[in-house]
């Protein structure tokens, strides 16, 4: 029987390098913010408790947690030193808890379950601590791990304070580890700052598991899962490595892809087999497209259902609420919002239809607009 599961994330950096005032971890990637993504991991992960380490004077992001998870999921870092003693901030939410624990970055949102669950299965399998690793291109800055010949872990060493040999190695810690709670914390309370910048670094924990006699495991990871972001540049970086993503499942999912490249998914686009998107079409959140519907260039979709067989474009847009029957055609120039099509209903060019019910086989003219607001109220 599977332990218990918990998560820890750490949400405490303060993003100075987006220069926004909007927080960080509510900067979205696919169109889903990356706390979400985070807590969307630990959910898939079936943990049974999740605590996000925040900062202080965060109340948006507290309020983005707390609505999905429930009171009492955030801990406070009251002072940034370290990502040990932010993983730390937690102990007292997880005070009662008995089972592994997983602790993770909320701003590396391409992480895959498969690969935090091999953690688990690792920690189940008998090692104390398990190390997320991944074998870096340019390994220049990282954390290196450091394995016997057997490819057990023996220490893990900054880059400022690797020798010769140990640069050469291209095994870097990804930061991420699991533990038993009760050792978890009691490493955590152990950990020292003697360092140069007087941190609590997390990345302590293996070596210190390893004094003490504990099996350290380790887990690799793709380094594109660990992908991490600290600026605008490394936000749209986590966006391209997230729709190369959704393009391939698409594609192996049997949907047709005339230009990927130029295709946009976001997080939870569903688009059945046997589709056919033609190139520069944006899915917005909420989009499920039909078996066999063929959408044509540059074609825009927020929170919309197009039913199989459905003919759709070139240059139409769908606002939220729009939802199609089988084989409805929606031409060019056509806007629709908040309206249902019935089965074979037609709107071929030049027309805007909100908060509408268009029955079956309907055939909607050039240029019928439906003045769905009289300044007022909306019909």
């Amino acid at each position: 029987m599977s332990r218990a599961r918990a998560a820890i994330i750490l949400a405490a950096g303060q993003g100075k390098r987006m220069k926004s005032e909007t927080p960080k971890m509510l900067h979205k990637m696919g169109g889903r913010a990356l706390v979400d993504w985070s807590i969307a991991l630990a959910r898939d992960l079936n943990c049974a408790r999740t605590v996000v380490v925040i900062p202080p004077n965060a109340a948006a992001l507290e309020e983005r947690v707390t609505s999905v998870l429930g009171a009492g999921s955030t801990a406070i870092q009251d002072v940034p030193r370290g990502t040990g003693d932010a993983a730390k901030s937690a102990a007292a939410a997880l005070a009662n808890f008995d089972g592994d624990v997983v602790v993770y970055f909320g701003d590396t949102p391409l992480i895959r379950v498969e690969t935090l669950a091999r953690m688990f299965a690792a920690r189940e399998a008998g090692s104390d601590v398990v190390v997320l690793a991944f074998h870096a291109d340019d390994p220049t800055g990282y954390g290196r791990i450091i394995t016997d010949a057997a490819g057990e872990f023996v220490k893990n060493v900054e880059h400022r304070d690797a020798n010769k040999d140990e640069l050469a190695v291209n095994l870097c810690n990804a930061g991420a580890l699991v533990a038993d709670a009760k050792t978890l914390f009691k490493l955590l309370a152990e950990l020292g700052n003697d360092n140069a910048q007087e941190e609590y670094y997390l990345t302590d924990i293996p070596g210190m598991a390893r004094t003490a006699a504990m099996k350290v495991g380790i887990v690799e990871a793709r380094e594109e899962e660990l992908l991490g972001v600290n600026s605008r540049a490394q936000l749209a970086d986590a966006e391209a490595a997230f729709q190369k993503r959704a393009r391939e499942a698409a594609m192996e999912a049997g949907v047709t892809l005339i230009d990927p490249g130029s295709v946009f998914f976001s997080y939870d686009t569903v688009i059945e087999p046997d589709a056919i998107i033609e190139p520069h079409v944006f899915f917005g959140t909420g989009v499920k497209i039909g078996a066999g519907a063929t959408i044509h260039a540059y074609c825009h979709f927020e929170r919309t259902e197009v039913g199989p067989k459905s003919e759709i474009g070139p240059f139409a847009r769908f606002r939220p609420g729009a939802k199609l029957a089988a084989k409805v055609k929606i031409g060019n120039f056509v806007e629709v919002k908040n309206s249902n099509f019935g089965e074979g209903a037609k709107a071929s060019h030049l027309a805007y239809i909100g908060d509408a019910d268009v029955g079956p086989r309907a055939n909607i003219g050039a240029g019928t607009i439906v003045c769905n607001y009289d300044g007022f109220d909306k019909y």
